[in-house]
């Protein structure tokens, strides 16, 4: 499924430019990929759709937008915990504290995770739900958060 999501990140430049989601599923399986996997990710994006759909993102830098109290936490459920793992609920609140995912967005970014096969989720898969959210909101994120979401850890060596 994930490789399905790759490729229509890098074809399909914002999610208001990706096909309705049956003529996307033709164009996927003309390009090749497996009936079940097709599937699976035109669920998951159907189910990014109706998530985002009633979601309003405002400007990071709008003084006037409504923000998540500082003094505030997100309590996660053992479900949560369970199906995410200690290493994807770090990253989570990596990109909350850096101030580049939103409540709102964070809590989208957990429905899709919640939906995605893996028990726990893969950092690496965490990170391609991160993009597809970004991507449906028409956004970009910045380029260091950019380089964290695309980089491959594993080869880094730790000072």
């Amino acid at each position: 499924m994930f490789e399905v999501l790759v490729f229509v990140y890098e074809n399909y430049w914002r999610g208001d430019a990706c096909p309705e989601l049956q003529q996307l599923g033709r164009k996927l399986s003309i390009v090749g990929f497996e009936e079940d996997e097709i599937a699976q990710a035109l669920a998951w994006l159907d189910g990014l759709n109706l998530a985002a759909q009633d979601t309003q993102m405002a400007p990071v830098a709008d003084p006037a937008a409504p923000r998540q109290s500082p003094i505030s936490m997100r309590v996660y459920s053992v479900a949560e915990q369970d199906h995410l793992g200690a290493q994807c609920l770090g990253f989570i609140s990596f990109l909350e504290s850096s101030g580049v995912l939103p409540a709102p967005m964070r809590e989208i970014v957990l429905d899709r995770a919640m939906a995605a096969p893996g028990d726990p989720v893969s950092l690496d898969d965490l990170k391609i739900i991160v993009l597809m959210v970004y991507w449906r909101f028409g956004e970009e994120p910045d380029s260091l958060v950019l380089d964290e979401l695309c980089d491959d850890a594993s080869g880094r060596l730790a000072h």
